[in-house]
């Protein structure tokens, strides 16, 4: 399956973690690992499953590398029909009217665009006391088992 893990971050965290993904499903799976900020929306192929790594930034806002790539995904408004993805959002949960809404934010706009969500969004609190790649591994991998048969001969 083709896997495209693309990643929100403000101070790096988001981009680590992805690179953790990455590196977790290599061997399985034909991935790359790509900031927002250098993604069109409307180059997401259906091919294609997408991985959302997104954080929090401030007062429950995208952080700076995302808000390109929702302000055009606002603008087009549709058009993700086909598009399948899963969302992962990093947090502090000593926030918590605004805990992960940056990947809440992500996923409400590509579903409203279309888009298909696999599985629930996962969350990574940064106050606890376990690593976000022992979260978000774990997560990816039962996901990967959720997408539909069709889609694995991606």
């Amino acid at each position: 399956m083709k896997i495209s893990v693309l990643y929100g971050t403000e101070t790096g965290n988001a981009e680590m973690l992805a690179d953790d993904i990455q590196s977790a499903l290599s061997d399985e799976h034909e991935i790359d690992c790509i900031n927002l900020a250098d993604v069109d929306p409307g180059a997401l192929s259906s091919e294609t499953f997408h991985v959302i790594v997104c954080s929090t930034y401030g007062d429950g806002e995208l952080p700076a590398s995302a808000k390109p790539f929702a302000e055009e995904l606002a603008k087009t408004g549709n058009g993700l029909s086909g598009i399948q993805f899963a969302v992962f959002g990093l947090g502090d949960a000593e926030y918590a009217e605004t805990f992960t809404h940056g990947s809440l934010k992500l996923a409400d706009l590509l579903k409203s665009c279309g888009a298909t969500q696999v599985g629930e969004r996962m969350t990574h609190d940064a106050s606890g006391d376990c690593l976000p790649e022992d979260v978000a591994v774990p997560w990816i991998s039962e996901i990967l088992n959720q997408v539909p048969l069709h889609s694995k001969e991606m």
